[in-house]
């Protein structure tokens, strides 16, 4: 709805202005002559519906939907036609149409509703969101007829020898979840997923196949592409080939815009996805499922980042459909929405999990430290060692490490203080220097020396190099190994620093604080010399691997499924998990691992390089997520943290959040923290808290708040994210 003249700035005045004389009037549609516009424009002030004409000649095409071209504030701007309505509540002339891009109609009443309400949540616009559910347009995969295999929408045909529901037996109050499906009900549900070798696709796609037995569709949300295959492969295999489609961002703009018409032109019923799926236009939506919900990935980056369960949620809610939140552990959100009973659990007897769960040892227990003195400073204690060859002899075994790369972090030898690049800024346009000429040679353990460049001197394991001193325009950025035979370089600039010295001790010695994915290969190849080492991670992502036995070292989420599962496991480096400045940092590492131990087979065993005595290493001992769940939620609720609580943050420059804050009409029972800084940029935040009902009154005030800076057009800008992950 257009707002009244004296409620609109002069640019958007001056859009309703009839046409300059000379052009002629537009002849009006016989019926239906105002259009409902969605404008793409992402000011806060302006979100909202603008009119415009709809001529005669555009009365076929320029339905509800729809792709249009408008003039808004003198520019040519795109927008979705929202509504065809008989008259306008706007005084003036209407400007017309331009012209209609397309007579695709892309934006569903679902999806345009579902926006809106994503927007309210998240105190964004409109505009940002449908850029986020509706893929850019490809003219020629539009103008494409789809194949007779595509248009055929016929059930799936049962697959020979495969059990319905196989993979919800295991559950006490499985088949009855399935049975809801199929008879049409929207059960809501979370799911805690047993481990092992039956995995968590087939049980996905076994409920993805009981909604469209019920005459539905079905909406999968993964974290990954890793994840999409494997749910992609099981969809396949229960409904058969060309009844789903999967949607991830590497097929390219026009495979995957294809894809995505088949589910609004109804040729498919079922969608498989990142996140971006989470606004699929499937008709007759039944059930909403989404698999790792803790995973990061699900959180969008892009404004008004919005997070996928919670879209989903809005969804479900929304158009009556049934939702499944699925896992090997459970977030304190999924947990908060049991507690609500606003959905029930799905968990498996305890029998069957001590079954089905690997036997978990700490390397860190009194008894094993008592054989092993020395476990406690080494990486690798003789308990894992003992896992890995135990393990080797009848398949492959699984090291996650909790970071990628080399040595990704270096610190002084003798006062233990960061490793800072002592270079001055790289100036604009100056390509980053590159790797020094000589070679450095490799230095076995965790203490390693200064690569440095000429007139470097090799004592023993040592490598001496000359001093450098650091300016106060330093870059500072940390030092980090890319390999055993290259200097130090920053891993902000990019360049070499082969001269460093310690600024604080005047030391030019260094050693690992963390050690990487590939430096672990690198060792574990010496250690067993006729192993096959095979790495996952940022540098390439294996789906699978075979039983034959290698060691598979992986970061955490990269983790490849071995068939028949993997024969041992082992967690490295507890604390880079735990020791992160993160409210989630405890729930977090019990995700990765039991992410990881989930892929073992039946009674393997699984050594984490962890303190026992730790709630959240005895939740991975006891293979008890739920628990740790509702501990982790009680503790939220008594600090005031969420999902117990709604929070907002505010992040720019000290003079915007302080001068937003003043400005902001806060709801009732609103606490303001902070500001504090953030980086050394000057940046600030604040954090705004409030109960969980005050959650729509709050996104309503920052968003306010936000058009007010917008329509003055302030200089700075003030990043508004609710309930972001990134709280701490």
């Amino acid at each position: 709805m257009t707002d009244s003249n004296a409620l609109l700035p002069l640019d958007a005045v001056r859009r309703v202005e009839p046409s300059k004389p000379g052009k002629g009037a537009p002849v009006p549609a016989p019926s239906r002559p105002v259009a409902r516009v969605a404008v793409d424009n992402p000011l806060p002030h302006l979100d909202r519906p603008f009119d415009y004409l709809v001529p005669a000649t555009m009365h076929e095409t320029a339905e509800p939907g729809v792709r249009v071209r408008v003039r808004f504030a003198g520019q040519l701007v795109d927008g979705f036609v929202l509504e065809r309505v008989e008259e306008s509540e706007h005084a003036g002339k209407l400007t017309a149409l331009e012209r209609v891009v397309s007579g695709e109609r892309v934006l569903t009443g679902e999806i345009a509703g579902l926006a809106r309400a994503v927007a309210d949540r998240y105190a964004g616009t409109l505009a940002d969101v449908l850029r986020l559910a509706i893929p850019p347009r490809h003219a020629r995969a539009e103008a494409t007829p789809p194949s007779p295999a595509e248009t055929t929408a016929a059930p799936p045909e049962p697959v020979p020898g495969t059990p319905g529901d196989a993979a919800w037996d295991d559950y006490p109050m499985g088949p009855s979840f399935l049975d809801a499906l199929r008879n049409g009900r929207a059960p809501r549900a979370v799911w805690s997923a047993l481990p092992g070798a039956k995995g968590w696709a087939g049980a996905v796609a076994e409920a993805v196949r009981a909604t469209i037995d019920g005459g539905r569709g079905a909406v999968v949300v993964v974290p990954d592409g890793k994840d999409v295959a494997l749910a992609d492969a099981e969809l396949t295999r229960v409904l058969g080939d060309g009844r789903h489609v999967a949607l991830t961002a590497d097929l390219g703009p026009a495979e995957r815009y294809r894809r995505w018409l088949r589910v609004l032109r109804g040729q498919v019923r079922a969608v498989v996805g990142t996140r971006a799926a989470v606004f699929a236009p499937v008709a007759a939506l039944g059930l909403v499922a989404i698999w790792d919900d803790g995973d990061d990935l699900h959180a969008e980056r892009l404004a008004p980042y919005p997070h996928a369960r919670e879209v989903l949620a809005l969804r479900a809610h929304r158009t009556g459909a049934a939702m499944l939140i699925g896992g090997y552990t459970r977030t304190a959100e999924a947990t908060q929405l049991i507690a609500s009973r606003w959905a029930r659990p799905i968990v498996a007897a305890r029998a069957t999990i001590r079954s089905l769960a690997p036997r978990v040892h700490p390397a860190g227990e009194d008894a094993e430290l008592a054989k092993d003195q020395a476990a406690r400073q080494a990486r690798l204690p003789s308990l894992a060692w003992r896992a890995l060859r135990q393990g080797l002899e009848s398949g492959p075994v699984l090291v996650q490490v909790p970071r990628r790369g080399y040595l990704p972090a270096l610190a002084c030898q003798n006062c233990r203080a960061p490793a800072r690049c002592a270079l001055p800024p790289t100036r604009l346009g100056a390509a980053p220097g590159a790797e020094a000429s000589e070679p450095y040679a490799d230095i076995p353990g965790l203490a390693m020396a200064a690569t440095a460049g000429r007139g470097t001197k090799q004592s023993g394991l040592r490598l001496e190099s000359e001093p450098s001193s650091a300016g106060p325009s330093s870059c500072h950025g940390p030092l980090g190994l890319r390999g055993g035979h290259s200097a130090p370089y920053c891993r902000w600039c990019g360049r070499v620093d082969a001269g460093w010295r310690c600024p604080n001790c005047g030391g030019h010695r260094l050693r690992a604080v963390v050690v990487g994915a590939r430096r672990t290969a690198e060792e574990l190849g010496r250690a067993f010399p006729s192993v096959p080492v095979r790495t996952s991670g940022r540098d390439g992502v294996l789906a699978t691997v075979p039983a034959t036995r290698a060691l598979v070292v992986a970061t955490p989420g990269a983790e490849p499924v071995a068939e028949g599962g993997y024969a041992a496991a082992v967690l490295l480096d507890a604390w880079a998990l735990l020791g992160r400045p993160d409210l989630r940092a405890a729930e977090e590492a019990l995700r990765r691992w039991t992410n990881a131990a989930a892929l073992l087979r039946p009674g393997a065993e699984v050594v984490v390089l962890g303190d026992a005595a730790l709630p959240v290493v005895q939740a991975l001992l006891r293979w008890d997520p739920i628990t740790h769940a509702e501990r982790e939620l009680a503790e939220r609720a008594e600090l005031g943290f969420p999902p117990a609580v709604r929070m907002a943050t505010l992040t720019g420059s000290a003079a915007a959040v302080r001068q937003m804050l003043d400005e902001t009409r806060l709801p009732d029972g609103a606490q303001v923290l902070g500001p504090v800084p953030v980086d050394e940029a000057g940046r600030e935040r604040a954090m705004i808290r409030v109960p969980r009902g005050g959650g729509a009154a709050l996104a309503a005030a920052l968003k306010g708040a936000s058009g007010v800076r917008a329509a003055r057009k302030a200089p700075d800008v003030v990043r508004v994210s609710v309930d972001p992950l990134d709280l701490i």
